[in-house]
């Protein structure tokens, strides 16, 4: 068998991901304020890009593609204005001449003199002036020790103390066994009754038990300082925490001979303490959510409106436009000009085509849910993907990235884009209702039930079966530990 030669053509159809392509598509997936940091990167290293003041007239590049060609039909009809707007770079057309040696020379001799506006930025504080952070717990005990009068050797105590709280503000050491106190005392050279002492200092400071080194230490030294050690609520947290965390009010109030009024009245008191001292400290700062898009009412209607504000407008610039029509740029500074005026104009496209997916996208939902955007979330219907990407003739993967890390601003509240789309949970006659209106039906049963015989799970099921929900035991279990509502036991009250 003789090997043989040949040449053959095949044809093949392949779906190539340009980088440019791919940037669209992480483009669709990104949130407001990462596409805000998205728009900023490309403006410092891209300089054929500009962003456009607010007063100028719309570019090409920044209408929608009906008012586009608009632009260029006008533009055939008679000579182009002269104006810095965005435009297309369409090749080499004529365009005055552009003495690269003259700007450059006008560029370095400009006025030495500030305008008012440089000078009154020249009178401002600097960045790193204004520059803050979040105070951590570390912080602010630290503050507080520092105007304690201490000696070398109790101040580095106190700094290792300090070191060693988590992020609820009690005194581990990680990897170490037995009582932390004992080890700080070994380190500094400290004895046992100084390093106790010194603790005890530490713990009254704020917030108030801080360093404890359980949650039974934690509470008593909050009531040491409220006055209440020597309470009922001093002897709760020194012999009942336990008892108290299961709800066995009748079984303590009658080991302690009191009244189930008088144990009520001081697990409300006990109720106002902290258990995590660090709480404050250790939570991430609050998160402000712009909406991308907005649903408003008007009339009997609902419109849509994307929300622009805050996002740079972007054009490209005239001047490396012009630069490459006259000629003037050559070479390998040519090819970096055209390679960034492309890079320009795929972004503003790749922009405004990322706007047009969500209005699309919300449009698609508004006539999906329309009940609950009219009567509440009672009315939220179930929903999936491939509804909305079949409405709006786009691929499933598309809606599920556009949908990410969104927000819309409706006549019901701000939620994100993904809340409109819910499983669906049959009903006895055929219909189906959506899981977060299921969720929202299990809330209003157990704000509405008695406090002294809350339902149990089992009892809500038959309750939901009474309104026509068909739901498994399990599964309110579930829907109600997501939304952090406790056991009956734990919901009852005995007073």
């Amino acid at each position: 068998m003789g090997l043989e030669l040949k040449q053959s053509l095949k044809l093949t159809h392949q779906l190539m991901m340009t980088p440019q392509l791919q940037q669209a598509i992480k483009m669709l997936q990104l949130s407001r304020a990462e596409l805000e940091e998205l728009i900023r990167e490309e403006l410092e290293k891209n300089p054929t890009l500009e962003e456009k003041d607010e007063i100028s007239d719309p570019s090409e590049d920044e209408l929608a593609p009906g008012q586009a060609s608009m632009v260029a039909d006008a533009r055939e009809e008679g000579p182009p204005p002269e104006s810095n707007d965005t435009q297309e770079v369409r090749g080499e057309d004529e365009a005055p001449d552009i003495d690269w040696e003259k700007f450059f020379e006008n560029a370095q001799s400009g006025p030495t003199t500030p305008s008012n506006k440089e000078a009154r930025e020249s009178d401002l504080p600097t960045f790193e002036a204004i520059l803050t952070r979040q105070s951590t717990l570390a912080d602010h005990v630290l503050g507080q020790i520092g105007e304690l009068r201490l000696t070398e050797a109790e101040q580095r105590a106190c700094e290792l103390i300090v070191g060693n709280l988590d992020e609820d503000g009690y005194l581990r050491f990680e990897g170490l066994e037995g009582d932390p106190i004992i080890h700080v005392a070994a380190e500094i050279g400290l004895s046992l009754t100084e390093a106790e002492m010194l603790l005890a200092r530490i713990q009254r400071l704020d917030p108030v038990g801080v360093a404890a080194r359980d949650l039974r230490e934690c509470l008593m030294v909050q009531a040491e300082t409220r006055g209440v050690s020597d309470c009922l609520v001093g002897q709760l947290i020194r012999d009942w925490l336990p008892q108290l965390a299961n709800k066995r009010l009748p079984v303590i109030a009658k080991k302690l001979g009191v009244t189930l009024e008088a144990l009520d009245f001081a697990m409300r008191e006990l109720a106002e303490f902290e258990p995590k001292p660090g709480r404050r400290f250790s939570g991430e700062p609050a998160r402000y959510i712009t909406p991308d898009v907005y649903i408003h009412k008007v009339g009997s209607e609902f419109m849509v409106v994307v929300n622009d504000d805050g996002l740079s407008r972007l054009r490209i610039s005239a001047f490396y436009r012009n630069a490459i029509r006259s000629g003037t740029a050559l070479g390998k500074d040519r090819e970096f000009i055209q390679e960034k005026l492309r890079n320009a104009a795929w972004l503003v496209r790749a922009l405004h085509q990322r706007q047009r997916t969500i209005l699309k996208v919300t449009e698609s939902l508004v006539k999906y849910q329309r009940e609950f955007l009219e009567k509440g979330i009672a009315y939220l219907k179930p929903l999936v993907l491939r509804d909305v990407a079949e409405d709006i003739g786009m691929h499933e993967s598309t809606v599920s990235r556009i949908t990410t890390a969104k927000y819309v601003h409706t006549p019901q509240g701000v939620h994100e884009l993904k809340f409109f789309f819910n499983a669906a949970i049959a009903k006895t006659g055929g219909e189906e209702i959506a899981n977060e209106a299921v969720r929202n039906h299990i809330k209003r049963i157990i704000a509405n039930e008695n406090p002294k015989k809350p339902y149990s799970d089992q009892k809500i099921v038959e309750i939901l079966q009474s309104e026509g929900i068909e739901l498994a035991r399990r599964t309110v279990t579930k829907y109600r530990e997501v939304m952090r509502i406790p056991t009956s036991a734990q919901r009852k009250k005995f007073i």
